[in-house]
């Protein structure tokens, strides 16, 4: 029972790291230096300036998206509510070994569908868009643009970067949305 549960966790871990390596390699504007966590050095040049200009005042922070943030919020919801059933069934004394089994490869399939919308987003961002989302649902993908028009070549762009990235994507519908909020 151990083993698979570090083997879900190895799983979980190194899908998150490969999410995030190629996020720094799709967008080579952030640079990252590993090394500088380790050092004390970058908190010996870090300096705090201009609070005291502003003491007085508040300003408000958003995102230019703040309504795909609340959707992919949602959506992080339900995933880790499904993530939750499918570890508690495998760790289930109950389930038998299919059902435990059949909860194992959708928690991989869960996994992978998460980390292909997280990279189709960043694709689609790297096309000039300032936000998109994705969600996908079996060979249903949802795809969410920021923009303020879309013309049908813009679409079909999109529904074919798709089609490439996501295996089995047959029905894809792009909607676009305004900054308006």
């Amino acid at each position: 029972m151990r083993v698979r549960r570090r083997t879900v966790w190895l799983m979980t871990l190194l899908s998150l790291v490969a999410v995030i390596s190629v996020y720094y390699v799709v967008d080579p504007s952030k640079q990252f230096n590993g090394l500088t966590i380790f050092t004390d050095d970058t908190l010996q040049q870090t300096a705090i300036t201009g609070v005291a200009e502003q003491e007085g005042e508040t300003k408000e922070v958003s995102s230019p998206s703040h309504l795909f943030e609340e959707m992919r919020m949602q959506m992080s919801d339900e995933r880790s509510q499904l993530h939750q059933q499918l570890t508690q069934k495998i760790a289930s004394d109950q389930a038998s070994a299919e059902e435990k089994n059949q909860a194992f490869n959708d928690m991989e399939k869960l996994i992978k569908q998460e980390s292909a919308e997280v990279m189709l987003e960043m694709l689609i961002k790297s096309m000039g868009y300032s936000d998109a989302f994705v969600r996908a649902e079996g060979e249903k993908v949802s795809v969410t643009v920021m923009a303020e028009e879309l013309s049908k070549t813009q679409a079909n762009e999109i529904i074919h970067l798709v089609r490439t990235e996501m295996d089995g994507a047959s029905d894809v519908n792009v909607k676009f949305s305004t900054n308006n909020y």
